[in-house]
């Protein structure tokens, strides 16, 4: 484990090779630590006399090159966060426990004719290694060393048996993650381009040896993933590699495949779905020069390159971008310092861009690439407000929207319905006195899962059977309140059976490659119904959708959040780019209880530009990002004083070291004060500049880390903070 400490430490030695980017094995207290150099041949602080020797090199070349060490470090610096875990974010889980840095040979179990013929007949009395047998032969008659079957101690001890038998025998092979799998030949072609994406592709083209950050800002349907796929053919072709981060572990499964047949070379995948071994192994496919295309999540943005030449951030408006525990560090920033590092481009993708990078690309910092209509013949959707007053709904679907989902299947298209809660009800309450079922350590009400028949809290997991009376006064009439996926699921499948219905959400796609399985089912045409949370709005392509209803868009109007209103609007218009992708033109309904709010009227008339200038308009007038810099100190205890103490100490330490253009907001509980059985406690700092507020910031951290405050109570601080939760 790294130290969680705010600075480097100095140690002895007279191995000839180290070199800055090497690992080695420390004493670090009482025992040893992975450590990475940082730099060799330096003037210490202290004799040599007082400092301890390195142990051992682990590495004959630097893991880290000069680049991304350098990245690691400003990343330090510029989130105040220890250099040592930073560091270790970006090592695979096998380096920072000191494992070699090789590639690795994948070891897989397979069943041998003895044990597909006569296994059975010969495992009578071993009932555990007959179990594992069965698995085998009902599935494919192999078996990963990273299968969660192996994870315990009885199955292993099972599977030592068979192979002791002889009924399966132990493989071992390369890890070839990056071999280019075939494709037909359509799909190796590129398309034809229309003259905003090809003007896209030249300008990126034309720049590749220097750094600029272009925002491709266009609609849905505009073909965004053909620029990509156009400007990194370009890059790999002359030798050099490319970086596509995408927001979620699903788009990389689809893009992944697209990217084989149109670029030469490699292509690996690094997301939190690969194992450690497989991580490992893209990791060092990229440093070694063997992957022409990395193609991940978050995490993916720390790979190493021997060749750098192109980074790509799809959706770059997207929350996942940001890790919100430990180092909370944004990828589409670093990724765009790890470009001016490069000196290499950026190109940062989205059909409803960040209002930070709207407003760079307004001021020129940012080059725009327009790409204002959709690809080939694909007409935008229209778009319609349903007013759902006084209306009455079936598990939230109004009769408009039902007659609408009833005209599109008659035609055998598609409908998607949008619903970003899951569930089957979020609330269960007592209809004599009103009482609610909560969750005893979270403030927020439990929502009951009809699947599991059980009150679930979505923010800790904690879970309880439905009561059978009021907690309160003790009456026995509970109701069901609102719906949630679950519950419209069912209400659509007692209407409309015969139509196939596929549900997508955080509960349905929990197990390993569900996601996968069901998003390849939408897109076979099989099933006509399609329901689902913001999962389903993220860059997907659904060519057989023509509808796309959305039942609650009036979430977003109500919160305190300053990003609220922006993520609104983008949700929506990411939903309604899935609908008519294809020749019919897409219809996109919304359900709203207020109609005539001025967001709906701009967005959908005048379209997300407009909206963006209004919006950026009113964050200038309060001074809020991204005309203002934000840092953001969050305290918990499971006493709510011991977070309020704490945080009130450190805004008499900040406002004292501050100037006057500073201020210092809080504390103030945060949104939900209480969750997983701890109270929490937020304070705002807010300056004109970054470089104002770094500065303020050197000087109070040291202090507050020398404040006693006990173990029960946990800080951090977050700068440029996306989520005030």
């Amino acid at each position: 484990m790294p130290a969680p400490l705010r600075r480097a430490f100095d140690y002895l030695s007279s191995y000839p090779g180290l070199a800055p980017g090497m690992r080695v094995r420390v004493p670090f207290g009482r025992g040893n630590r992975i450590g990475v150099v940082l730099e060799c041949n330096i003037q210490p602080d202290r004799p040599d006399d007082k400092l301890k020797a390195v142990g051992e090199v682990l590495d004959n070349r630097p893991l880290l090159n000069r680049e991304l060490l350098q990245l690691l470090q400003w990343s330090a610096a510029y989130y105040h966060h220890p250099v040592g875990e930073v560091i270790a974010t970006a090592l695979p889980g096998p380096l920072r426990k000191g494992l070699p840095a090789v590639r690795q040979t994948r070891i897989s179990w397979l069943l041998t004719d003895l044990g597909r013929n006569d296994g059975s007949r010969l495992l009578a009395r071993a009932p555990a290694q007959q179990a594992l047998l069965n698995n085998l032969l009902a599935g494919s008659g192999k078996i990963e060393r990273d299968d969660p079957l192996l994870s315990s101690d009885r199955n292993r001890r099972a599977l030592n048996g068979l192979v002791a038998k002889a009924l399966v025998v132990r493989e071992l092979r390369p890890l070839t993650l990056g071999e280019p799998q075939p494709a037909p030949s359509a799909e190796r072609t590129p398309l034809e381009l229309n003259p905003a994406q090809a003007e896209a592709v030249r300008e990126v083209n034309q720049g590749l040896k220097q750094f600029r950050v272009h925002l491709l800002d266009g609609v849905t349907g505009s073909g965004k993933t053909e620029v990509y796929l156009q400007t990194m053919a370009a890059v790999c072709a002359a030798g050099g590699q490319c970086l596509l981060l995408v927001p979620e572990i699903s788009l990389t499964t689809q893009t992944l495949e697209r990217i084989k047949a149109r670029v030469a070379g490699q292509v690996y995948s690094i997301h939190s779905g690969r194992s450690e071994s497989e991580r490992l192994e893209a990791w060092l496919a990229a440093a070694n020069g063997d992957a022409a295309v990395v193609i991940g999540t978050r995490s993916a943005l720390f790979t190493p390159f021997r060749n750098l030449g192109l980074i790509l951030v799809d959706e770059e408006h997207d929350l996942s971008y940001k890790q919100q525990e430990n180092f909370r560090y944004h990828a589409r920033d670093l990724a765009i310092k790890r470009a001016q590092l490069n000196q290499i481009p950026i190109v940062l993708g989205s059909a409803t861009p960040s209002l930070e990078s709207a407003w760079r690309a307004d001021s020129g910092s940012y080059n725009r690439l327009l790409l204002p209509q959709r690809a080939g013949a694909a007409l935008p959707p229209s778009i319609r407000c349903i007013d759902v007053r006084n209306t009455p709904l079936d598990a939230g679907l109004s009769p408009a929207l039902i007659e609408s989902i009833e005209q599109h299947l008659e035609a055998e298209h598609q409908v998607l319905l949008f619903l970003n809660r899951r569930g089957y009800a979020p609330v269960y309450y007592c209809h004599r006195c009103g009482w609610t079922t909560r969750c005893n350590a979270c403030d927020a009400t439990l929502t009951f899962h009809r699947r599991h028949n059980r009150l679930l809290c979505h923010h800790c997991g904690a879970s309880a059977p439905l009561p059978q009376s009021c907690g309160d006064c003790g009456a026995t009439e509970l109701l069901l309140l609102g719906a949630g996926t679950e519950r419209l699921e069912e209400a659509l499948l007692t209407r409309f059976p015969d139509h196939g219905l596929v549900r997508i959400d955080q509960d349905m796609t929990r197990a390993k490659g569900a996601l996968t399985k069901r998003l390849d089912a939408i897109r076979s045409g099989a099933p006509r119904i399609l329901v689902g949370t913001q999962m389903l709005t993220k860059g997907h392509h659904f060519p057989g959708v023509t509808l796309v209803g959305v039942l609650d868009a009036d979430q977003g109007l109500y919160s305190t959040d300053v990003r609220a209103t922006e993520r609104l609007a983008q949700m929506l218009l990411q939903v309604a780019g899935r609908a008519g992708r294809a020749e019919n033109r897409g219809e996109v309904l919304v359900q709203t209880h207020q109609p005539e709010h001025p967001l709906f009227n701009q967005l959908f008339e005048q379209g997300y530009a407009a909206f963006c200038q209004t919006e950026l308009a009113e964050r200038r007038a309060a001074l809020l990002p991204p005309f203002s810099q934000l840092a953001l100190f969050r305290a918990e205890s499971s006493q709510v004083a011991r977070a309020e103490n704490f945080l009130n100490r450190a805004a008499d330490l900040l406002r004292q070291s501050a100037g006057k253009e500073i201020q210092v907001l809080g504390p103030l509980p945060a949104p939900m004060e209480k969750r997983q059985g701890r109270y929490r406690m937020q304070l705002v700092v807010q300056a004109p500049r970054h470089r104002t507020l770094h500065q303020l910031l050197g000087r109070v951290l040291p202090l507050l880390d020398r404040l006693p405050r006990g173990q029960r109570l946990r800080w951090s601080l977050d700068i440029d903070p996306m989520d005030l939760y």
